[in-house]
This record gives C-alpha cells, structure tokens and sequence, in this order.
C-alpha cells in the first residue's frame, strides 16, 4: 500500500506521516508534496491510490487537485483534511467526486483514534468517512428545499464575480426573467430582505453586495470557491470572446 500526502504546511504534513504509520502498518510507502500541483504530477507518475489531501492550499487548492487526479484516474481514495467545515467546500467536492469512489472529509481538530479510524474505513475498507459536523452541514446545504438549489448557487458565485444578470443569463443558459427570479430566491433565503439581519427593504443598501457578503459569513463562499470561479470565467469568457 502507498500513500500520499498532499499539504502544504510542513508541520501538518509531519504530524499526517505519522499518523498513517501508526494507522496503516501495511503501508509500504508515504510520499509528500507540499501543493496540489506537485501532489497532481505525484499522484500521475506513481500511480498513488490513497491520497490525503489539504483543502487550502496555493497555487493550486485541494478540490482542483482533487478534480484532475479523480479525472485521470476515479478509483482513487481520497482524504480531505481542513481546518474548515464551510457549505462552499462541501459543495466544491460533491460536484467532482466519481460515483462510487471511496472518500472522505476530516476536520484537522478531530482526535489522532478518529483519523485513524477515517483512514482504515477509506484506504482499507473503502468506505466514505464524513465528519459529523460536515456530514450535518451536507444534509442542510444539499437536502431541503429551503436551501440553494444548484442554479442558485451558481447564479450567487457569478453575483460575487461581479456578473450582470445579463451576461448571467448568457453564460448559463437561462432568460432574463429566470435570472431575475434566482436572484430573488437568494435574497430571501440569505435574510437579506429580513429586518432581524439589521437590513429590511433600506435603500442605502445595495441588495446583490450583501447577499455575497452574508454568503460569506455563512461560509456559502470562500476564497478557493471563487479562485476557482474566476478561473473558469476566464476560460469562458476567452470561449464567448467578440459572440
């Protein structure tokens, strides 16, 4: 068995080596690389299975590596461990996981018997292993009907990307009208309209600019989230040039 680890501070990918020796006894190999972009080239010339994985990481993040190692190869099991328990998280790894692939999501406070205990269920058991406090975090941003649907959340990330609801409607696909509608839908179940979030219906505020800063208290955007966004847009606006 091989495992590597992906993170890019030294500290924690120590304390990760140790960890994995003392959980998986068979393990014949931990190699480490301090970036996703290392951690891809990695994961493609060697052949690595089982993957641990931070999820903020520079110049390329956790889901991105994360997305081009499962493209390449889908049967890979993969670890995130982060510090961070956000809704824009859960969302980046549910739209890229393959179906069927063993994995999981760990908060780097949890105890070194849990982790153990995460990595055994993944790299041995192939079972996916998800935080409780995450797993409830998934159920809520996933599951009910008073939470954003996927095309709402794609038309919030593109208000934080300074979008028009016009260029919006162009890149996905959508009327005007139903543009306008989401952007509704996301007022009212961000609070923005709601006079216990200290706003109401005040002119003085500008409703798509608190809509994107309430997103981020929630933790419904991050700077990975909308790095990775920009990076997309680039590539479709360079698609749609002079269209």
């Amino acid at each position: 068995m091989k495992v590597l680890i992906i993170e890019d501070d030294p500290l924690h990918r120590s304390y990760l080596h140790q960890v994995i020796s003392n959980a998986l006894p068979e393990c014949t190999l931990i190699a480490e690389a301090e970036d996703g972009l290392v951690g891809e080239r990695l994961a493609r010339e060697q052949r690595f299975e089982r993957i641990v994985m931070d999820l903020n990481m520079s110049p390329r993040n956790g889901i991105e590596a994360a997305r081009t190692i499962w493209h390449e190869r889908p049967d890979t099991s993969i670890l995130f461990w982060s510090n961070y328990a956000d809704e824009a998280n859960v969302r980046g790894i549910s739209r890229i996981v393959p179906s069927g692939a063993a994995y999981g999501y760990v908060l780097k406070s949890t105890s070194d018997e849990r982790l153990q205990l995460a990595l055994r269920a993944i790299f041995v058991e192939s079972q996916c292993v998800i935080d409780r406090e995450i797993r409830g975090m998934q159920q809520r941003s996933l599951g009910h009907a008073d939470e954003f649907s996927e095309s709402e959340y794609e038309v919030l990330v593109d208000i934080a990307l300074g979008l028009t609801d016009k260029t919006i409607a162009k890149r996905r696909h959508l009327s005007l009208r139903s543009v306008q509608n989401r952007l509704q839908s996301i007022y009212e179940k961000l609070g923005v309209y709601s006079a216990a979030e200290g706003v109401g219906r005040d002119p003085n505020f500008n409703f798509r600019s608190r809509a994107v800063t309430v997103a981020l208290m929630r933790g419904l955007l991050n700077h990975s989230t909308l790095e990775r966004a920009e990076g997309e847009l680039s590539s479709w606006l360079k698609r749609h040039a002079g269209a």
